[in-house]
């Protein structure tokens, strides 16, 4: 498909830069299949839209801070220069893949310092200022040197409007983040509070976890015209034998499953096939577009995505690209709240 059939136009006055609070008072839009209406409600309702026995799935994965500041040394009759990583995967112990600006002021075997005496160097150089970076530190010793140097790395539109801060370390993890690795939050699970998970219980509802360690690469335009020359960024993530279990045994029983934000969502159908879910520990690059068949989630709450984005994308295929472009407009028309810190949807399949 054409990616510019996935464009839209969004007031800038409507891209949330701080999170309501308390976060489940976050405005939903209710978006059926096919539908032309919607629906409107709060995220503190979304148990009045589930059925006891439908297994809730959360992202689990923790943001660092990584977004680190560094300097080149001088090299010949070049000056030092000053280097913005954005750490986006790890690749082993003391390797990370991250995205560096200027990309052009670096060369693989250039070392780059870090504060608290961290310093990387460049092994390798792609395209678009992609890099390797080895550390010199590992495991444990370079999580801490990470932390000690590092600060979130807040979205490009939020991050262009306003500088990160003491509060985003709070606001930019969910809480139930536990497993460190991911360099951008799974969004739709920042509305969550501790009174709304109760709330699930009381209506009966399973919950359940996943680990999908969300790249920088969401955050990257789609360059190319079409969907099919468009390459993802790998992301790990994992579906324990225990989750395949709850989503599977909820199928049985004729229930749904309902994925919290996309990255849960991409997680378990990477691990589903024909015969249900299946454990996974490995990266994935799955890219959702129109057409894609999903096996294993009914529902799905999720913010509202960029125009032209993979994200968006997906959500069209959830729901069909019409009703996305209707909601959308509706969205905007009401004023949602867009992006990372904004107001969310519940979509919902035919099939739900």
């Amino acid at each position: 498909m054409r990616v510019a059939d996935f464009d839209f136009s969004l007031p800038e006055e409507l891209i949330a830069l701080r999170p309501v609070r308390p976060r489940d008072a976050a405005r939903m839009l209710i978006v059926h299949e096919g539908a032309s209406t919607f629906e409107e409600a709060a995220v503190r309702d979304l148990p009045q839209f589930l059925r006891a026995g439908d297994v809730c799935v959360f992202n689990d994965t923790r943001v660092i801070p990584a977004q680190l500041s560094g300097v080149r040394p001088a090299r010949g009759a070049s000056a030092d220069a000053r280097i913005e990583m954005t750490l986006h995967k790890r690749e082993g112990a003391a390797l990370w893949a991250a995205f560096a600006k200027p990309g052009r002021k670096l060369a693989p075997g250039d070392t780059v310092r870090f504060g608290e005496g961290l310093t990387a160097l460049v092994e390798a150089k792609g395209e678009g200022g992609e890099i390797r970076l080895r550390f010199d530190r590992a495991g444990a010793a370079l999580d801490a040197a990470i932390a000690a140097a590092g600060v979130t790395p807040l979205p490009p539109y939020i991050a262009g409007r306003r500088a990160a801060d003491a509060q985003d370390k709070i606001d930019y993890q969910t809480i139930f983040a536990e497993c460190d690795g991911a360099v951008a939050a799974p969004t739709a699970g920042l509305h969550f509070t501790p009174e709304l998970m109760r709330s699930l219980d009381d209506r009966g509802v399973e919950r359940t976890m996943v680990t999908l360690h969300v790249g920088a690469g969401t955050f990257l335009p789609v360059k190319s015209d079409d969907t099919h020359d468009h390459v993802m960024h790998a992301e790990w993530g994992t579906v324990s034998p225990a989750t395949a279990d709850a989503i599977n045994a909820a199928h049985a029983a004729g229930r749904h499953v309902a994925c919290v934000g996309t990255t849960s969502l991409r997680i378990v159908e990477s691990a589903s096939g024909d015969t249900g879910v299946r454990a996974f520990a490995r990266d994935t690059r799955l890219f959702i577009t129109p057409g894609y068949r999903f096996k294993s989630v009914e529902v799905l709450l999720t913010n509202f995505h960029l125009p032209r984005s993979t994200l968006f994308m997906l959500v069209s295929a959830f729901c069909g690209i019409e009703t996305m472009r209707a909601a959308y407009a509706h969205a905007i028309a009401r004023r949602f709240r867009f992006y990372s810190y904004g107001d969310a949807c519940l979509l919902m399949r035919k099939a739900a």
